[in-house]
Parts: structure tokens; C-alpha cells; sequence
């Protein structure tokens, strides 16, 4: 009764073993003059250098006025005490804004579309502030938020750093291309010798590799509001990370 099975699994055997000769006597793939796109990414990092803090004071009066005086002294006074705590920061203001303030009261049915009582004004005004000096930087943070109140804050590198990491960006970015078509050499069992490089598009501008973002940058935000003594808030910088992208057009002989 087993003689049935036992020729089943020979005939099985044989067809099998004829397919992988088959397979092993078939020529390999040709891969003279193929073109290959060869994606690649480098990245640096580098700790941040550079904070870029907004800080803002608001208004509301029943005296458009008043307001508007009450919010000019105080960005004066602070922006006066951010250059005694930084002299060599960077200032700008800006988003001066006045806006009307309505009574809230519901409004009935039988009163139509009566319309709402002006109550005051509300008046504010920003100021970016943009300073290398991390280390002092709680410390002008708490001195200004007397004043003002610190809107949100931000880390990143200076534009000189910036600068100086472009080259190794573009280093990191251009060794991975190598280490890459090394590999794909390998993969399709050709000498690295023979891999002429045609063509690299640094920021990958073409339509070889998705477009994301080059640079991510870590930032944290913060807010106070306005207070006589104000104890010194903690920040942490980070780092910044820079990436480049890259693709080549390697051909091989």
C-alpha cells in the first residue's frame, strides 16, 4: 500500500530537481550600460546657538487712549531692560494691533438685530528678540517678563553655524551615495570599477526621491504672564539636525 506514495514522492523529487537545474543553467541578468537612480541621505547635527524669543503686552480700557499709552510705556520700559540684560541682541517690533470689545450680553429675540454696546479697547504689540547669549538667557527672560509676557520661544542655530555645516552636510551626504552604489555594485555582482557616475543632483531637485523637509529644527515654546518678581524659567536648547539629500545617476560599463 505504500508503493503509490513512494512513486508520488519520487516523480515529485525528479521534477523538482529538473526546475533547479533549469534555473542554475540559465544566463545571468546583463547589466552592461544599465542606468541606475541611486537615492542617498547625510545629515550633521549641532547643538543650537541661537534663540529667537517673542515677547507681546496687551491692553484693555474703556479709553482707546489709555490703552494705547499703557501699552507703549511698557514695551519701552521692556525693551529698555532686554538691552541692559543683552546688549547685543536683536530687536524688532512688530503686530501693533487696536481692536474694539463689545459687550457680551445675549440678545433677545424681540430686540432683533440691535447692535452690541462698545465697551473699550484692546491694544497690544509684539517684540521678536533674537540673541546667541543662551547662557544669560533665563536670566534676561525673567528680568523682561516684569513687563512683558513671553509669548514663545524658540532654538536654532545662527545663520553663520549654518554656513559652516554646509560643507559637511554636503560630505555626509555625498558618502552615503558612494556607500550606496558600493552596495548596489555588489547586489548585482559588478566591480565598483565599473560604475561610471553620471549625474548628482544634491537636494535631490529632480524627480528621483521624495521632497522633505531639509532642515528640522527642535524648539520649545513658553508663556508667563506679568508679575513684579518673576523666578528664572529653565530652558534647554537642543540640537538642530541638518539633512541633504542627494541622487545619482550611475551607469555601469
Amino acid at each position: 500500500m505504500f508503493r503509490p506514495l513512494f512513486i508520488v514522492a519520487a516523480l515529485l523529487f525528479a521534477c523538482g530537481s529538473a526546475f533547479a537545474t533549469q534555473v542554475q543553467m540559465q544566463p545571468p541578468i546583463q547589466t552592461s550600460g544599465a542606468l541606475v537612480v541611486v537615492p542617498a541621505f547625510g545629515e550633521v547635527k549641532h547643538p543650537n546657538d541661537e534663540a529667537r524669543a517673542t515677547f507681546m503686552v496687551e491692553e484693555q480700557d474703556k479709553d482707546k487712549v489709555v490703552a494705547s499709552t499703557r501699552v507703549n510705556q511698557k514695551m519701552k520700559q521692556g525693551m529698555d531692560i532686554l538691552r541692559k540684560e543683552d546688549p547685543q541682541a536683536s530687536m524688532h517690533t512688530r503686530g501693533y494691533y487696536t481692536y474694539p470689545v463689545y459687550n457680551e450680553e445675549p440678545i433677545l429675540p424681540r430686540q432683533g438685530s440691535k447692535a452690541r454696546q462698545l465697551v473699550g479697547w484692546r491694544v497690544g504689540h509684539y517684540l521678536e528678540v533674537t540673541t546667541r547669549n543662551l547662557e544669560g538667557l533665563p536670566k534676561t527672560v525673567a528680568a523682561a517678563q516684569k513687563v512683558l509676557a513671553l509669548s514663545s520661544l524658540q532654538f536654532g542655530l545662527a545663520e553663520r553655524t549654518s554656513k559652516k555645516l554646509e560643507e559637511q552636510r554636503i560630505a555626509a551626504a555625498y558618502t552615503n551615495l558612494t556607500e550606496r552604489i558600493g552596495a548596489i555594485a555588489k547586489a548585482m555582482n559588478r566591480n565598483i570599477s565599473d560604475a561610471v557616475l553620471d549625474t548628482v543632483d544634491f537636494e535631490a531637485t529632480g524627480a528621483y526621491a521624495p521632497q522633505q523637509d531639509a532642515y528640522a529644527a527642535k524648539s520649545m515654546r513658553a508663556t508667563a504672564a506679568e508679575a513684579v518678581q518673576v523666578e528664572e524659567p529653565s530652558f534647554e536648547p537642543g540640537e538642530t539636525t541638518l539633512g541633504m539629500r542627494v541622487v545619482g545617476r550611475v551607469r555601469f560599463k
